[in-house]
């Protein structure tokens, strides 16, 4: 967990960051709500100022619409944990990348049934291709490697939609970014 101090008394501070970072481990993102903000690495820094906290959030696109929606949550449990006032500030470099996903992220992304991107290995790119043909995924219901993908775009354009050939149900993948 990261966090900073501008200003107030060590001890203080560091228990209300650590508290922040506690609560934001509750907040849920609001497209797929099997994960939290925390999850999905979208919490870049927990900052303490002499006025309140800041939040230093990244969103996963830069157009993503779940933005307000989730500085508004953020800024609510927060408030309800009495931590407040507490404020917002975006980052938009370095861009969210899938890699940020933390392990219980990408479990938790399975349970619900969206197959979660694996990490990129050090130097390799991942590029999203919208016409080449994607490689198999396997299923998150029953793990078959038989599955193909319908969509580029799922719910959301973070996600693809694909189907399982083998089970027959859909399911969406994180787009590896």
């Amino acid at each position: 967990m990261h966090g900073r101090t501008v200003g107030m008394c060590g001890a203080e501070v560091t228990s209300k960051i650590d508290a922040a970072w506690a609560v934001l481990a509750t907040v849920l993102d609001p497209e797929v709500p099997a994960v939290s903000v925390l999850d999905l690495g979208i919490v870049r820094d927990v900052i303490s100022h002499d006025d309140g906290l800041e939040i230093v959030l990244t969103p996963t696109y830069s157009g993503c619409p779940a933005t307000e929606a989730i500085e508004h949550d953020v800024l609510q449990a927060l408030e309800a944990a009495g931590l407040g006032p507490a404020r917002v500030s975006l980052r938009r470099a370095p861009a969210w990348t899938t890699d940020w996903i933390t392990p219980q992220g990408r479990a938790k992304l399975l349970a619900y049934g969206i197959a979660p991107p694996g990490p990129l290995q050090a130097g390799e790119v991942a590029v999203v291709r919208f016409m080449q043909r994607a490689p198999a995924l396997a299923c998150p219901r029953c793990a078959s490697l038989q599955t193909e993908r319908l969509s580029a775009f799922g719910a959301t354009a973070c996600k693809a939609l694909y189907r399982c050939l083998a089970c027959r149900e859909p399911f969406e993948h994180f787009k590896p970014i």
